[in-house]
């Protein structure tokens, strides 16, 4: 039926269960160790998603049909839907939350690296529901699909290479090997290496030795969830800010751009242009941001204050990592329209980062330079050229169409949030936050605000827009377009 090869779909979303089923342990044991009550709650969490996963792989078994593109696009939509759905059931089960909703919620939240929390009192949260949180994020950053191909070499054959694109961000997909495996093992071993230097420098400082788990883990993930309820304004230490601030930026790098530069030659760092826009336009909001700060405050001597505030914010909102030390919703309509932009374009393509990449507005703006230009010299041929690479028509078309839908996606989230009670601010604010996986709380809200007060209408507005936003909008929408469907 509709030529598609739901065998392998669900081979694909057992093995991912069940791999998640394992990770379960690690909170599941870190509730033991501290002796509190989710203990129970991740027993049963484990046990039957590990119980699903095992009956959706023998459902699947003896499966010999051929898997393409469709089969690629169908798994990783379901799979990420389905992880959410079982990453939820220790927050219900433990009683943090007291419908699916909320439970579901705060579980893409986690997995999409989005940061928005439904959680009211983070700080009396026990240690293996703030482990879980973290530990999703995590898996969520580099994509928990890549990390079954990594592990499982079965899973390259048929949808592999799809699987690989479909999750994967940005216009193109390099490769770091010949096979896809060998990509998701340098990929995720880069990944988790990172991550341990974070975990190190943090706990060198005024952190324990868990919030430094957590919080290693949230910010390379550039996901946003802090075992605090202040988040990183708790500690009021510079030198957390700026460890925080180092690994947030380093977040939104593309991660083969890193491993070529630190295992291969250190000059493609310098010379790629995506990330030169990255940093330029970290420079300039932070640049702007300190001078308002500096002028604006009491004790205009406070300059290195001023700086690390307004970094750190604008790392976060380009990063995605929706992080926070002040409440910059008190600065003004100008610095909510800087921390909107900042998130609308996110980051580089490959990272953990979220936002519709850098690049895309790269092509955006060369594109139309060039139309410009064709005004003039209409037979003109002009291609777009991106570090020194000629981007092709059919790139330039997919990265224009995937602007046109986000801006859409946000504009008709916009509607539907204002039509369900919020501001204009905060409408526009939460649509772009939450498409762009960010999880600030811009316009109106405090920028660590609490989720709860959101009608549940919109909630799962919000927790659509996370998903597409994770996935790239085309991965979940051609589910949608009746060209899917037909054989």
């Amino acid at each position: 039926m509709w030529g598609i090869n739901f065998k392998a779909i669900t081979r694909v979303i057992g093995i991912l269960l069940c791999i998640e089923a394992l990770f379960m342990l690690i909170p599941l044991f870190t509730s033991v160790y501290y002796g509190e009550r989710d203990t129970f709650p991740f027993v049963y969490s484990t046990l039957i998603t590990a119980i699903t996963g095992g009956l959706l792989l023998l459902f699947s078994r003896n499966n010999n049909e051929r898997s393409g593109k469709k089969e690629g696009f169908m798994s990783v939509t379901l799979s990420w839907i389905s992880i959410s759905l079982m990453g939820a059931l220790p927050f219900i089960l433990n009683g943090d939350v007291n419908n699916f909703t909320d439970a579901f919620f705060e579980s893409m939240s986690g997995f999409s690296t989005t940061g928005m929390s439904i959680l009211e009192d983070i700080d009396s949260s026990c240690h293996g529901i703030l482990l879980w949180r973290s530990l999703s994020q995590w898996l969520g950053g580099m994509g928990i699909i890549l990390f079954s191909l990594a592990i499982m070499p079965m899973l390259n054959s048929g949808t592999g290479l799809y699987l690989f694109s479909a999750e994967m961000t940005g216009v193109t997909h390099e490769k770091l090997g010949p096979r896809i495996s060998q990509t998701a093992k340098r990929l995720w071993g880069l990944y988790l290496l990172f991550t341990v230097i974070s975990f190190i420098l943090l706990v060198i400082g005024p952190m324990d030795c868990f919030d430094a788990v957590c919080t290693a883990m949230s910010t390379y993930s550039a996901g946003g969830f802090s075992t605090k309820q202040a988040s990183i304004a708790y500690w009021n230490s510079a030198y957390i800010d700026y460890v925080v601030t180092f690994f947030m930026l380093l977040s939104g790098i593309n991660f083969a751009l890193v491993y070529r530069s630190v295992f291969r030659n250190p000059k493609y760092l310098f010379q790629n242009e995506e990330l030169k826009y990255y940093i330029i336009s970290a420079l300039i909001g932070t640049l702007i941001i300190t001078t308002y700060l500096i002028i604006s405050s009491s004790d205009f001597f406070d300059i290195e204050w001023s700086f690390r505030t307004a970094l750190f914010t604008v790392v976060s909102g380009l990063s995605t990592t929706g992080y926070s030390v002040v409440d910059f919703c008190d600065w003004g309509s100008f610095f909510f329209f800087i921390i909107c932009v900042c998130m609308f374009w996110g980051a580089c393509a490959g990272s953990t980062s979220g936002g519709a990449k850098m690049i895309r507005s790269i092509i955006l703006l060369k594109n139309t330079a060039n139309e410009f230009f064709r005004q003039i010299h209409p037979n003109a041929i002009r291609p777009i050229r991106v570090n020194n690479n000629t981007i092709s028509h059919e790139i330039v078309s997919k990265a224009l169409a995937f602007l046109v839908f986000y801006v859409i996606i946000i504009l008709l989230s916009c509607i539907t949030l204002s039509l369900l009670g919020l501001t204009v601010e905060e409408s526009i604010g939460l649509a772009i936050s939450s498409i762009s996986n960010c999880g600030f709380g811009v316009g109106g809200e405090n920028p660590d605000a609490i989720f709860s007060i959101l009608p549940q209408a919109g909630k799962w507005v919000v927790l659509f827009n996370m998903l597409v936003g994770r996935l790239e909008i085309f991965t979940v929408l051609i589910l949608f377009s009746p060209y899917f469907w037909k054989k």
